[in-house]
């Protein structure tokens, strides 16, 4: 990783740079729960470094693909730190900004214009379920267990959160998960839509990081703008107006298009990284 890169990921992570690892290799960027003592909870510091870290990582020229993770065999996340109900969120007004910024590290995943891919090892429980769905692809292990838990709380999960939960598993099994509060194993997950794969529990990273240098591989012009049509679809757009015209022209322009059908015609894998630097 550049220095430069070193130290804006540095300043991103600011007081949870104990609890988030960040590793970029190859085009891929790994960020790592790093609480294995605490199940990989989710501190205040964290969401805060989500909102920070994530539009850092999508300007990034180095990352193509940002896989979120827990540590090695899992969890992947508790959910809340319990601990931060006894502080931060023990009034109504620490609550209600404990939930700002929740929903800003959130929407950081949602809204990173680079490619994101949940690694779900083991459960995946309340915040650990949010940033999995975060994620436009989630890959997690046949023990791997997931939950929304705010009924057992007395809390009323997030518009925002909501709504991606909706866009995710449809309004059906959205409602199954919220008024419930019960736990769901892999295969239910799998069948809802809320992972895209289950495999064996100790292939989880190696699949997803398989998946990873596969869409690493792609053409990153048609990354970012297929990710911008499908939110524009999802908001209820379906009309071309200037800004989808300008999505179309910047990949005609770019040397992605040239190397794509130059390929094409040579009949030749294409090689979009080159094409890349040679575009820069």
């Amino acid at each position: 990783m550049p220095d430069a890169l070193t130290a804006a990921v540095t300043d991103a992570l600011g007081d949870a740079a104990d609890q988030l690892g960040v590793l970029i290799d190859e085009g891929i960027a790994s960020v790592e729960f790093r609480r294995p003592d605490k199940h990989n909870a989710i501190s205040f510091a964290m969401w805060q470094a989500f909102a920070r870290l994530m539009p850092l990582l999508g300007e990034a020229d180095e990352v193509d693909v940002v896989v979120v993770r827990g540590s090695r065999g899992g969890p992947f996340s508790a959910g809340a730190d319990i601990a931060e109900f006894r502080t931060l969120r023990s009034e109504p007004e620490g609550a209600l900004r404990h939930g700002t910024v929740l929903e800003a590290g959130e929407q950081a995943i949602i809204t990173c214009p680079k490619p994101t891919i949940a690694a779900i090892e083991g459960f995946a429980i309340g915040g650990g379920t949010q940033v999995a769905a975060a994620c436009d692809l989630r890959i997690c292990g046949e023990s791997s267990r997931f939950g929304v838990t705010p009924a057992k709380l007395g809390i009323v999960y997030a518009l925002a959160s909501t709504a991606r939960l909706v866009e995710v598993v449809g309004p059906a099994w959205a409602r199954w998960i919220l008024l419930t509060g019960e736990l769901l194993d892999a295969q239910t997950a799998l069948r809802i839509g809320l992972v895209h794969e289950t495999v064996s529990d100790d292939a989880v990273l190696d699949r997803a990081y398989a998946v990873a240098a596969l869409i690493a591989s792609r053409a990153q012009v048609s990354l970012r703008g297929g990710k911008a049509m499908i939110d524009r679809v999802v908001a209820g757009q379906h009309d071309v107006d200037d800004e989808v015209r300008a999505i179309y022209m910047q990949s005609l322009t770019s040397a992605e298009y040239h190397e794509g059908v130059t390929s094409f015609l040579e009949k030749r894998p294409p090689d979009f990284h080159a094409a890349r630097r040679s575009g820069q």
